[in-house]
């Protein structure tokens, strides 16, 4: 086998043909391209292959495997992504003594369907561990394709309803009351139309839960992406070609801002009663609008389960506003997760940490881009993973107070 310098070419005679063997090693190198090559090689979607390339800078890692303070995390679903499966809430709770959480709470007691089962699964074993707001079926046993057979649409849904809440409160079952985002984006009346978060009819549940003093924890809309359409210039396009059921750019769907002041009217009518924006009130990209919400009304708490992605490209802000609002943010996660998604969240609060993922996915699942901690004093953060839960939510006080020291 011969080399030809001229034009870095192996050769060599092959039953009277010759093969040529290119070498590029040289020349690559010579250019900087053999990482670009490498990444061509990998088994990712079109378009992603960029994830694969490692970014040149080094900046500290802190080495941080808990919180600082005991934790509690107001945002879960054992129902929703555990299925009660007793191994996975076992593995579970011994994640949470690894990393300092202390309590948990599910939002996924359904009344009148799992709420029984779903108070046996979690308080037989590890009653001092979790908690539970109720969410309600909307739909119960009718057709999915007949709103008309809906419960929500039936004489009996807010009496029975108002009802439940008042016995499960009482004898210690539920903390609060959840509402998933389908109510003003799915649930239909007997018509075929969207149902209103703000419609009267709604109002003796406000009611209750101020007069039984528990929480309504509501998650009304989506990140703005969601409601835009799914092209090239909507920065989480490949989270919506994964997830088509996210996307409501079509007309048939409110907008956005359409959802939040239909819950602003609500939370504006009912001022006993105590409501949580999940998910930053779905408006961590615009944490000027949201700093001007909470100063509205005072009753309006925020909690920041599956929002450090966006709360981390903008650390100065965010920053700034957690030490504004100490008082009225809580922490959440959405999980269960796997342990390397909650120790982001350490890293994220506690740490100035530089560009580092909020999610052990590749890619990551919210969005194309790295994060930076914004290193909370104690006292602030003692409140948001703890104090705040315990003023709000009924349960969490006494479960807590053992804890601290």
């Amino acid at each position: 086998m011969l080399m030809n310098h001229k034009t870095n070419c192996w050769w060599q005679p092959d039953a009277g043909r010759f093969k040529y063997w290119v070498v590029w090693c040289v020349a690559l190198m010579e250019l900087g391209l053999c990482d670009g090559l490498y990444s061509q090689t990998q088994q990712l979607p079109p378009g992603e292959s960029h994830w694969l390339y490692h970014p040149r800078i080094s900046p500290a890692r802190s080495d941080i495997h808990k919180a600082r303070f005991p934790v509690v995390d107001i945002h879960t679903h054992f129902w929703v992504k555990g299925k009660h499966d007793p191994e996975l809430l076992d593995a579970y709770v011994q994640m949470m003594d690894r990393n300092n959480i202390s309590l948990c709470v599910s939002l996924d007691g359904t009344l009148g369907g799992r709420l029984d089962a779903h108070r046996k699964f979690l308080f037989e074993k590890y009653s001092s561990r979790f908690l539970i707001f109720a969410n309600l079926d909307f739909q119960g046993k009718g057709s999915v394709d007949d709103p008309a057979t809906w419960d929500c649409n039936q004489p009996f849904f807010v009496r029975d309803t108002v009802e439940n809440l008042r016995i499960h409160a009482k004898d210690g079952t539920i903390s609060g009351l959840k509402f998933f985002k389908d109510f003003g984006l799915r649930y239909k009346d007997p018509g075929g139309t969207l149902l209103k978060i703000d419609d009267e009819r709604w109002d003796p549940i406000w009611s209750i839960c101020g007069e039984l003093e528990i929480p309504v924890i509501m998650h009304v809309a989506d990140p703005s992406a969601f409601f835009l359409p799914a092209d090239e210039r909507n920065e989480r396009k490949r989270e919506l070609e994964n997830h088509p059921e996210w996307s409501f750019a079509s007309p048939e769907f409110p907008s956005r801002s359409m959802l939040h002041e239909a819950r602003n009217r609500v939370i504006a009518k009912h001022p006993r009663t105590i409501f949580i924006g999940a998910h930053l009130a779905n408006d961590g990209e615009d944490l000027e609008q949201l700093a001007g919400w909470l100063d509205q009304f005072s009753n309006l708490y925020v909690e920041i389960a599956s929002r450090i992605n966006e709360l981390g490209r903008q650390p100065y802000t965010s920053k700034a506003f957690f030490e504004k609002y100490q008082d009225r943010i809580l922490f959440g996660t959405d999980g269960p997760w796997p342990e390397a998604r909650l120790r982001y969240y350490w890293r994220f609060l506690e740490t100035y940490d530089e560009y580092f993922p909020y999610s052990e996915k590749v890619p990551p699942p919210q969005g194309d881009w790295n994060i930076y901690g914004i290193r909370l004093d104690d006292s602030i953060l003692r409140k948001i993973y703890y104090e705040n839960a315990s003023k709000l939510i009924p349960g969490v006080a006494e479960r807590i107070r053992p804890l601290i020291k």
